[in-house]
């Protein structure tokens, strides 16, 4: 795909939205890549956005991850076994994803963030067990989580973190703030598990992606600066940023079923 000067300023700025969002929510901010890259950016091809987003997901994870590893919030043991397990769903979830009609790969992207918006806006409780370690009681359960949302996350292309943080605290009990930063290390490994599927089809523009990821890191540096400030209202945050993805899935629906 060769990009105007114009398309690669909006996939700048994309990249720069995305990642003020998620250091701001802490979440859910990569589900808005596909929809930019689509409408906004104006990538034609879904199946090329999809795969362009997920190289730029999966940096954005690792970056995030480098923050928590040094703040000891991951359960490596469980992280591993987790992404190991998801790794092989995200393959078959990517190569399926690739088999699927364009338009009706957005439809059902768009009732995925629907479901995403709704998760957005449920309080996540603070408890769990801090000594979580890996174990034969949890390890069928990570294994059978980790593939299951590996092969969403490869399917839509997406980082999966609002799959993978309940599915870890399902799996193994530990804390939200050791799912938060174990999830990372799925999200990472998932994402460069779809974008290399993707790759292999010709189906990632590697120049657009490197713009996104340029505007990712400077959005998510505003996006934590800015949470500093406004940690009071991160409950409302978390409502508006959930209203948003709402309406974006809205007219994704009725765009892909040709309603507009």
């Amino acid at each position: 795909m060769d990009l105007s000067l114009t398309q690669s300023v909006l996939g700048l700025a994309s990249g720069s939205l995305v990642g003020f969002t998620l250091g701001l929510v802490g979440g859910g901010g990569s589900i808005l890549a596909v929809p930019l890259l689509v409408y906004l950016v104006g990538v034609s091809n879904p199946h090329l956005a999809i795969g362009t987003s997920a190289i730029a997901v999966a940096a954005n994870a690792a970056a995030n991850l480098a923050n928590h590893a040094r703040a000891g919030n991951v359960k490596w043991r469980c992280a591993l076994v987790f992404s190991v397990a998801g790794v092989i769903g995200a393959f078959g979830g990517s190569t399926l994803g690739k088999m699927v009609d364009g338009q009706q790969l957005l439809a059902l992207f768009a009732v995925l963030m629907l479901a995403v918006g709704a998760l957005m806006l449920r309080k996540r409780s603070a408890g769990g067990e801090p000594a979580v370690q890996l174990s034969r009681e949890n390890f069928p359960k990570l294994v059978a989580i980790g593939m299951a949302t590996g092969a969403l996350s490869g399917f839509f292309g997406i980082g999966g973190g609002f799959l993978i943080v309940p599915g870890l605290i399902l799996a193994t009990g530990m804390p939200i703030l050791f799912a938060v930063g174990s999830s990372l290390v799925a999200v990472t490994a998932f994402g460069l598990t779809t974008a290399s599927n993707y790759a292999l089809s010709g189906l990632v523009d590697w120049t657009l992606a490197a713009l996104f990821i340029a505007g990712g890191v400077l959005g998510g540096l505003l996006g934590a600066r800015s949470a500093k400030h406004l940690s009071a209202k991160r409950g409302a945050l978390n409502t508006v940023f959930a209203g948003l993805i709402f309406v974006v899935a809205i007219y994704m629906l009725v765009r892909s079923l040709n309603l507009l």
